[in-house]
Parts: C-alpha cells; structure tokens; sequence
C-alpha cells in the first residue's frame, strides 16, 4: 500500500568476520618481505582455507603489490 511504512528493527545484526585467520596469514607471508602481489596473498589464503568472506576481501583488491600495512588498512585487519 502506498504510504505504508514496514516495520524495521533499530538495530540491524552485521555478521562480523573474525581477522585473526587473515592476521595470522599476514604475518607469515610477510616475515622477511616488504610488499608482495595480491594475487600471491590470495592464493596462499586459499591454500591456507580462509572464511569465503575473507576470500571475497582479498580477491576484491586491485592488483599489485602491498605493504603489510596497506593490506590490514584495505582490509580491516590488525597485523602491524
């Protein structure tokens, strides 16, 4: 009906993904590095089985190269 306005609950529940697997990724893969690709990082978090939400992060960044803390800024982790 027009006008008619649903009924929507003030607080809106957001799935939070736990980092820790990605933080944990990180500082392995960047132990002795300075940058690495993004595909490299993706493929290794494939390898290394992360959450599909993770995966979908990742798989989202532009290619090229990234520092460590490029990567936790774009991704929301706290390696550093």
């Amino acid at each position: 009906m027009p006008g008619t306005v649903a009924a929507v609950p003030d607080e809106v529940q957001v799935d939070e993904v736990d980092t820790r697997p990605l933080d944990e990724l990180l500082d392995d893969l960047y132990h002795g590095q300075e940058r690495i690709s993004q595909v490299d990082i993706y493929r290794r978090a494939v390898a290394a089985e992360l959450p599909a939400q993770l995966l979908a992060r990742l798989n989202a960044l532009p290619q090229g190269e990234y520092a460590v803390d490029e990567v936790t800024d774009l991704l929301g982790g706290s390696v550093g």
